[in-house]
């Protein structure tokens, strides 16, 4: 497919994407996140499942497999979806609600990576992103908790820039699926606990790298 299919794809999903509340109820929290070893031209997703409130690990699910699809900016889901979604068919314990590295509506065509996901999969998915892709903003203030909304060009919240530990940079929230960015951005801070990233994207993060690079 050209760029331009993919476009259309992506347009086409992101009006099935429902943003509403969501409180719960909770038990389990999965964190998805893909690491990448470049020697062998592979990538390795991961799902980890925890617990909660106690955001003890429980679970984890792996796929590796060879990377097919370039790196383009607004287009990762076509490069590391389906190895995610491989590694979540394997989880037993399905989630209430899933953390995936990257972004929600905060998107151009308002369908990242978790975005899709949560479509995909329907079950109720944040996007949480180390840096900044689409969308205005000012920077919150200093402290934990503090926040500021991210705008799209018309003026629309999007998503929100948040502060999830004392003056160390922010996070990039946006809602994927079946959850608004008011809900995002308290999830979020109930599942960061003392560390920048949330604890389930935190355990992704670190497990993949290892299977990617370790090969365990």
């Amino acid at each position: 497919m050209n760029l331009y299919e993919l476009k259309a794809i992506q347009l086409e999903l992101s009006q099935k994407v429902r943003l509403t509340p969501f409180s719960g109820p909770v038990r389990h929290v999965a964190g998805c996140d893909v690491s990448y070893n470049r020697a062998k031209n592979e990538m390795t997703a991961v799902v980890a499942v925890l617990e909660y409130p106690s955001l003890k690990l429980i679970e984890i699910a792996s796929h590796t497999a060879m990377v097919e699809f370039p790196y383009i900016p607004t287009f990762l889901s076509f490069r590391e979806l389906p190895s995610l979604l491989e590694a979540f068919k394997k989880v037993k314990i399905k989630p209430e609600l899933i953390v995936v590295d990257g972004q929600g509506i905060a998107h151009p065509r308002k369908l990242g990576i978790a975005a899709h996901f949560g479509v995909t999969v329907g079950i109720p998915t944040i996007g949480c992103a180390k840096s900044h892709l689409f969308g205005k903003y000012v920077m919150p203030g200093e402290k934990r908790g503090e926040w500021k909304p991210l705008l799209d060009k018309d003026g629309d919240v999007i998503g929100a820039v948040v502060r999830t530990r004392d003056r160390v940079k922010p996070v990039f929230i946006s809602p994927g699926h079946l959850i608004d960015v008011k809900s995002s951005v308290e999830w979020i801070l109930k599942l960061t606990k003392g560390f920048k990233l949330p604890e389930p994207i935190r355990f992704a993060d670190s497990i993949s790298r290892r299977i990617s690079h370790e090969g365990i």
